[in-house]
């Protein structure tokens, strides 16, 4: 098939890393795909030389792709409704089915005037993703649900072989709870065991959390690294990664932890029911629930069989349910009911 993906964006986090692997999926499955949107040097690492990638930072970059690419196209997919919207405005008049993911948990829109456009855009699609149940359950219309892959890793790195490293690794933003991992880490008392927490991420909540590390005592065992580029070294280093982020989608994050075979805390919400809560024994707290977040995280640090058990576990469940593969044969199906 010609797919044609389009994402209004000019940076390269979560929902871009998203169309990427999906993207470079589908050529690898013998698809002709071209991904319009993200940042463009590292859109076009990520998806490979077989998919070709196209500047898309602005709605009015996208609405001109979308316009000349689309009637050549069998299936134009949307992420995002900044690009929904463009691709339905784009596309009248032209017959290529207009299929849209939905990665929030929230409604189309995010001002008065983007939800009424929006709202008559969802009018053109002629299919819905889900990235999960959780935001399936949460938007409008039916959908049909299509968890995101990632990469499996070739070899597995043992609790013995692991520095003795907390992770935290998201955007510090205040939806993302990362005040609940600091006081988590600091209540376990596993500092005091040599363990050390690393932030990795950036955000309006740095500051703030950088004061709390020193109000809660644990300032001189956490490391507040910014933004990291190769978030996958220090996944292969630590040997926990805490998740608190109750609205999360999915957690291209924790899929990648799955992968790497890295136990993971995380709160029992969101999408992380989906992915660290389809195992035997997931290590899951109730939201905002510091006092079993500390539980969790210092009956793992005291238990290398635990974790090395625990992150085999995640790992065998990413490799059977949670591949690019996967999601790119899913996609197909939905792709096939409206061709």
């Amino acid at each position: 098939m010609r797919i044609l993906h389009a994402v209004r964006s000019d940076a390269f986090a979560g929902v871009e890393s998203h169309v990427a692997r999906l993207a470079r999926a589908q050529a690898d499955a013998g698809d002709e795909v071209m991904v319009v949107g993200g940042d463009p040097t590292r859109m076009a690492s990520a998806v490979g030389p077989g998919v070709r990638t196209l500047p898309a930072g602005t709605v009015a970059h996208v609405l001109a792709a979308v316009r000349r690419w689309a009637p050549s196209s069998d299936i134009v997919h949307a992420h995002m409704t900044a690009a929904e919207i463009a691709c339905a405005t784009a596309m009248l008049g032209v017959a290529t089915p207009l299929v849209v993911t939905r990665h929030f948990a929230r409604d189309r829109g995010s001002n008065p005037v983007s939800t009424i456009a929006a709202v008559g855009a969802a009018r053109r699609v002629s299919a819905q993703i889900a990235i999960s149940h959780y935001v399936s359950r949460a938007i409008a219309g039916e959908s049909v649900v299509i968890h995101p892959g990632v990469g499996s890793t070739a070899t597995t790195r043992p609790a013995a072989q692991r520095e003795p490293v907390v992770l935290l690794a998201q955007r510090l933003e205040p939806e993302k709870a990362g005040d609940l991992a600091l006081r988590a880490f600091a209540q376990s008392g596993v500092a005091d065991q040599g363990w050390r927490l690393e932030v990795a991420g950036d955000g309006s909540e740095r500051s703030r959390l950088c004061t709390l590390a020193d109000e809660v005592g644990i300032s001189g065992s956490t490391r507040f690294l910014g933004h990291s580029s190769d978030v996958a070294s220090l996944m292969e280093r630590a040997s926990v990664l805490l998740a608190p982020c109750s609205i999360e989608g999915l957690g291209l994050t924790v899929l990648e932890s799955m992968a790497s075979a890295l136990p993971v805390v995380a709160v029992a919400a969101g999408g992380h029911l989906e992915t660290v809560g389809s195992v035997t024994g997931a290590a899951l707290h109730p939201p905002g629930d510091v006092d079993r977040a500390a539980e969790l995280l210092s009956c793992l640090v005291s238990d290398p069989g635990r974790r090395d058990a625990y992150g085999f576990r995640l790992q065998q469940a990413q490799r059977t349910s949670f591949t690019p593969a996967h999601q790119a044969q899913a996609t197909a199906d939905v792709y096939a009911t409206v061709v």
